[in-house]
């Protein structure tokens, strides 16, 4: 028993006090920049799926490449981290089941397609549609017709102030509206509503989705407009002067002299 105590009181002596703190102090001083990634945690295996991720999704919204010090300052980590990771996810997407890869292009890294695959990519953008745009009078005739369809072109007319077969001819061969029969006021003007094809590019379930009209235009704005020609700089009422003052009818039959005449 006696030696046991000596023992004890050895452990707990000053000595042995000063080697846990030396002990301790060490363990502070070998703590790295790695160790701190995310909100101060300790490294693990979570943290560096979350920072791949960000790696993942900063290259692919970029179109020119990133080199190593532009991603390692954007996010705030050492370089040897931030190359230890590329070369993980460049690992992960040069297997077989992905088929774009992360390279080194140009002195940064970047997503390209491979090139295995590019035959396929080929025959498939031959068949995709050209991209929808819109010019700013092609627009604001969409908007009418998607608030207050059914609708007539003269009730488009009165409300634009301009004249506007040109422009429903341009929405009708873009699939965006259509016809709705005709209103059984004098002379039976066409009336005309928004398709299927409108709620696809709009990305809406049905009407009942529409934004307000504020939204609407910028929405389309952003996506969908395109500059407008150089004769744009003509007076508004010459609008449809290029296709003929006449509305575009369904069917074989046009539409009656009065009608034409009164849009």
């Amino acid at each position: 028993d006696g030696e046991a105590g000596e023992a004890g009181e050895a452990a707990d002596g000053p000595e042995a006090r000063a080697r846990v703190e030396l002990s301790l102090a060490g363990a502070e001083e070998a703590v790295t920049p790695e160790q701190l990634l995310i909100g101060e945690e300790a490294p693990s295996e979570e943290a560096d799926d979350r920072l791949r991720a960000i790696l993942e999704a900063v290259i692919y919204v970029t179109d020119e490449p990133l080199s190593l010090a532009q991603i390692s300052a954007a996010i705030e980590q050492p370089r040897e981290k931030v190359q230890k990771l590329l070369d993980e996810l460049a690992a992960e997407y040069a297997k077989p089941r992905h088929g774009v890869s992360v390279r080194e292009v140009a002195g940064g890294y970047k997503m390209t397609t491979k090139p295995e695959h590019h035959e396929a990519i080929r025959a498939f953008v031959k068949n995709l549609k050209p991209p929808l745009k819109l010019s700013l009078a092609a627009l604001e005739t969409l908007a009418v017709v998607a608030y207050k369809q059914p609708i007539t072109a003269p009730e488009i007319m009165e409300i634009r102030g301009v004249q506007g077969a040109g422009v429903l001819k341009t929405l009708l061969d873009r699939k965006l509206i259509t016809t709705a029969g005709r209103k059984a006021v004098v002379g039976k003007p066409i009336l005309y509503k928004t398709t299927k094809e409108f709620l696809i590019q709009f990305g809406l379930k049905d009407l009942n989705e529409l934004p307000t009209l504020k939204e609407f235009e910028e929405l389309a704005r952003l996506a969908l407009v395109e500059p407008e020609p150089a004769s744009a700089s003509q007076p508004p009422a010459a609008e449809g002067a290029a296709t003929g003052a006449c509305e575009p009818a369904p069917g074989p039959q046009p539409e009656t002299p009065a009608e034409g005449a009164a849009e």
